[in-house]
Protein backbone atom coordinates (compact mmCIF):
# COMPACT_ATOMS: atom_id res chain seq x y z
CA UNK A 1 0.00 0.00 0.00
CA UNK A 2 1.23 3.15 -0.83
CA UNK A 3 0.18 6.46 1.07
CA UNK A 4 0.91 10.14 0.05
CA UNK A 5 0.09 12.08 3.40
CA UNK A 6 -0.98 16.02 2.63
CA UNK A 7 0.03 18.87 4.78
CA UNK A 8 1.31 17.92 8.33
CA UNK A 9 -0.67 14.46 7.99
CA UNK A 10 1.11 11.57 9.24
CA UNK A 11 0.12 7.86 8.99
CA UNK A 12 0.67 5.35 11.74
CA UNK A 13 0.48 1.72 11.79
CA UNK A 14 -0.07 0.81 15.44
CA UNK A 15 1.96 -1.68 17.45
CA UNK A 16 -0.22 -3.73 19.86
CA UNK A 17 1.77 -4.30 23.02
CA UNK A 18 1.18 -7.33 25.14
CA UNK A 19 0.07 -6.54 28.36
CA UNK A 20 0.93 -8.62 31.64
CA UNK A 21 1.23 -8.36 35.19
CA UNK A 22 3.72 -8.45 37.81
CA UNK A 23 2.66 -12.29 37.85
CA UNK A 24 3.49 -12.96 34.32
CA UNK A 25 -0.39 -13.41 33.57
CA UNK A 26 -1.01 -12.03 29.85
CA UNK A 27 -4.04 -10.03 29.70
CA UNK A 28 -5.82 -10.49 26.32
CA UNK A 29 -6.57 -7.80 23.50
CA UNK A 30 -9.96 -8.62 24.81
CA UNK A 31 -9.95 -7.43 27.94
CA UNK A 32 -8.90 -3.59 27.13
CA UNK A 33 -10.49 -2.16 23.87
CA UNK A 34 -8.46 1.57 24.09
CA UNK A 35 -6.52 2.62 21.50
CA UNK A 36 -2.77 1.25 21.19
CA UNK A 37 -0.58 5.00 22.33
CA UNK A 38 2.48 3.43 20.04
CA UNK A 39 2.95 2.77 16.68
CA UNK A 40 5.46 2.82 13.35
CA UNK A 41 5.31 6.08 11.07
CA UNK A 42 4.97 4.30 7.29
CA UNK A 43 3.87 7.85 5.56
CA UNK A 44 4.69 11.58 6.16
CA UNK A 45 2.89 14.69 4.42
CA UNK A 46 5.45 17.50 2.86
CA UNK A 47 4.90 19.49 6.17
CA UNK A 48 2.21 22.51 7.27
CA UNK A 49 2.84 25.60 5.04
CA UNK A 50 3.40 28.85 7.50
CA UNK A 51 1.70 32.33 7.03
CA UNK A 52 5.15 33.47 4.84
CA UNK A 53 4.60 30.54 2.32
CA UNK A 54 7.08 28.56 3.81
CA UNK A 55 6.94 24.73 4.78
CA UNK A 56 7.83 23.55 7.87
CA UNK A 57 10.21 20.13 7.78
CA UNK A 58 8.20 17.65 9.46
CA UNK A 59 10.30 16.37 12.81
CA UNK A 60 9.21 12.37 12.06
CA UNK A 61 10.21 10.24 9.17
CA UNK A 62 9.08 6.97 7.68
CA UNK A 63 9.91 3.89 9.96
CA UNK A 64 10.13 5.92 13.26
CA UNK A 65 8.30 4.12 16.26
CA UNK A 66 6.02 7.26 17.65
CA UNK A 67 4.14 7.59 21.00
CA UNK A 68 0.79 9.78 20.13
CA UNK A 69 -2.08 10.68 22.06
CA UNK A 70 -4.48 8.46 22.86
CA UNK A 71 -7.14 9.96 21.22
CA UNK A 72 -5.61 12.06 18.88
CA UNK A 73 -5.07 10.21 15.62
CA UNK A 74 -8.56 8.60 13.26
CA UNK A 75 -8.77 5.01 13.17
CA UNK A 76 -8.51 4.31 9.17
CA UNK A 77 -9.24 0.54 7.44
CA UNK A 78 -8.02 0.06 4.10
CA UNK A 79 -7.97 -3.78 2.52
CA UNK A 80 -8.93 -5.00 6.07
CA UNK A 81 -5.93 -3.58 7.81
CA UNK A 82 -6.24 -0.90 10.52
CA UNK A 83 -4.45 2.17 10.62
CA UNK A 84 -4.10 5.63 12.21
CA UNK A 85 -3.88 9.07 10.92
CA UNK A 86 -3.70 11.68 11.93
CA UNK A 87 -1.19 15.62 12.60
CA UNK A 88 2.48 15.77 12.98
CA UNK A 89 0.95 17.49 16.66
CA UNK A 90 -0.89 14.17 17.82
CA UNK A 91 2.85 12.72 18.18
CA UNK A 92 4.52 13.03 21.63
CA UNK A 93 7.71 11.49 20.82
CA UNK A 94 10.35 9.41 18.76
CA UNK A 95 11.08 5.89 20.84
CA UNK A 96 14.54 5.12 19.96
Amino acid sequence: MNFKPLSNHVFIEPVDEEKMTKSGIVIPDTADKEKPIRGKVLAIGPGKVKDNGERMPMSVAPGDMVLFKKYGPDEIEIEGKKYLVGDEDDILAIIG
